[in-house]
């Protein structure tokens, strides 16, 4: 992106946004969006240097105000090109709980069937942000790093530095189960200015120790109450070390860090599952423990775009021609769900299905979701291939006082880890590799997510499996990006399984018009590094290399 378009942005965002808060979190000022929003691509997309037009050291973050408007960049746009279609594409078309359309911005529907290429548009994007992520949060730290040597230390300072740390290992989680075995950058301005973006590849394992480096230093130097509401804290850092430590299938350590947080009692569950995906006034609720914050007035690239592109057409064009239904449930995910599982209802919209406070042109007493019509789309019926809309991240037209940006994007926050999460990686890193457990603290904790308002009418589990763990995480994470990892971590030869009885076809007047899928390689349990990469640095297609010698 040219400086210029990017600095465009900057200007246009906080002129729009100057006099709100973001439910807690205040609003970027304008003199960081300048300087950090003018972060210039170099050759390689996870190489960032700041404009020289940044403010000075001597000058600036010299107050809390300023350091904390610094890294609150980090919890919005620096992530939009992954959170806008690859979050869905990657964490849940590739599961087998969404489809996606067919056209150019899905790269042709390739997720849907495995045929992914590393020329395609969203394996690079998603490699782009996350590294513009993990990179602007370096940066960030090591701006705050020399201030700490040449102005003296202060807890906004030493927080600052955590809270960087903390984003970084995010970004690095999420890219080494992309892409398995990828490059480690500590310092991007020097790595730009050495003029050699020959950069290699590194072991997983030793990425995923990086990261857990990182979150470390992250829980021993964050507060244990954020300083400000939205922002993540030590207990953050604990819980995400839980699910490194799931995912490297050290059940010791996660079920350790997992009831760390238990312990602490910092969070709980909300008791309204629906509306907790469905209303920003539900935004850092007492079950958030780090989330993305969006800012409806900053419109595009600053904004949660879920509302305009998952949502079926009846309910958002008539007031913002936008409500694209280019990502929608699975047939397969649909019929995944137990009868007594609310999540479905809770987590989709269905015939049936009814908003009284959701109003436009059409529905003055309220949206409801038809599909008897026998077209794709009228004005007020609708009839997808699975007959089912996600319902999470979808706030509305805006008619019951949602803030929208002009083409309906919202102030919705993503959740990238919930306190349910914790809940359930202690119960399946107390279950470890046994067959079950009936043991009373792991249940206690699952059935904590299992009957969440009333759920399976209150009737509790009294055992569980390894399926019986990956059954509850599919229904209470659908729609929220991270499914896709939950299967790859189960191994190749249970995936593969997994993903041939899947059905991803389409209903049609007769039935089922049925569509199957399959991987024939563990490769496929990972994305290609995309090709604009390894063209300009051909060091990606070498084997990986250790990073700690």
């Amino acid at each position: 992106m040219k400086q210029h378009q990017f600095l465009g942005t900057a200007h246009k965002t906080n002129s729009a946004s100057s006099q709100l808060k973001h439910k807690g979190m205040k609003k970027y000022s304008l003199i960081f969006l300048i300087g950090i929003c003018s972060l210039v691509a170099c050759k390689k997309d996870f190489i960032n240097i700041p404009s020289k037009n940044n403010p000075t050291l001597d000058t600036y973050y010299n107050t809390p105000q300023e350091v904390y408007a610094a890294t609150g960049y980090l919890y919005n746009s620096v992530w939009y090109d992954y959170t806008d279609k690859a979050f869905h594409a990657i964490g849940e078309t590739l599961a087998g709980n969404m489809l996606t359309e067919t056209g150019p911005n899905y790269d042709g529907g390739s997720f849907n069937n495995f045929t992914v290429l590393s020329t395609d548009a969203l394996v690079a994007s998603a490699w782009r942000s996350l590294y513009k992520v993990a990179g602007t949060a370096t940066v960030l730290q090591s701006t705050f790093e020399q201030k700490i040597a040449t102005s003296g230390s202060t807890d906004y300072l030493q927080n600052a530095v955590a809270e960087c740390r903390f984003i970084r290992a995010v970004a690095y989680f999420y890219l080494t189960r992309m892409y398995k075995d990828i490059p480690i950058v500590i310092d991007p301005v020097a790595l730009a200015g050495s003029g050699d973006y020959n950069v290699p590849r590194y072991l997983q394992s030793d990425v995923l120790k990086f990261i857990l480096e990182d979150l470390d230093y992250a829980e021993k130097n964050l507060p244990q109450t954020p300083v400000e509401k939205g922002r993540v804290s030590a207990y953050s850092a604990t819980g995400m070390m839980a699910k490194v430590y799931l995912y490297m299938k050290d059940y010791a350590n996660a079920k350790k860090k997992a009831g760390e947080v238990i312990s602490s009692k910092k969070f709980d569950l909300y008791p309204d599952y629906e509306e907790m995906f469905t209303s920003s006034k539900a935004n850092n609720n007492q079950e958030s423990m780090f989330a993305l914050q969006w800012i409806a007035s900053g419109g595009y690239g600053f904004a949660n775009a879920v509302n305009c592109y998952a949502t079926p057409g009846p309910l958002m064009k008539p007031n913002f021609n936008t409500g694209y239904s280019s990502v929608y449930p699975t047939i397969d995910l649909l019929n995944s769900y137990d009868p007594a599982d609310k999540r479905r209802q809770w987590s989709n919209m269905e015939h049936g299905f009814f908003r009284a406070d959701w109003k436009n042109d059409n529905f003055p007493g309220g949206f409801k979701y038809d599909t008897t019509g026998t077209e794709y789309e009228t004005a007020t019926t609708f009839r997808n291939g699975s007959r089912a809309n996600s319902l999470k991240y979808v706030v509305g037209p805006g008619s019951n006082g949602e803030d929208l940006s002009p083409n309906g994007s919202s102030d919705m926050c993503t959740y990238i880890l919930r306190y349910a999460d914790v809940l359930l990686i202690y119960a399946e890193a107390t279950l470890g590799t046994a067959p079950s457990t009936t043991d009373a603290s792991a249940l206690d904790a699952f059935n904590k997510v299992h009957n969440r308002g009333g759920n399976f009418n209150n009737i509790p589990v009294t055992e569980i499996t390894p399926d019986l763990i990956f059954k509850e995480r599919r229904a209470e994470f659908a729609f929220e990006g991270d499914s896709w990892f939950d299967v790859q971590r189960r191994g190749f030869a249970w995936a593969k399984t997994y993903i041939a009885g899947q059905e991803r076809g389409s209903y049609t007047g007769n039935g089922i018009n049925s569509f199957k899928t399959s991987i024939t390689s563990e490769s496929q349990l990972f994305l290609p590094i995309p090709q604009s990469e390894t063209v300009s640095d051909p060091q990606l297609l070498q084997p990986a290399v250790p990073y700690y010698k």
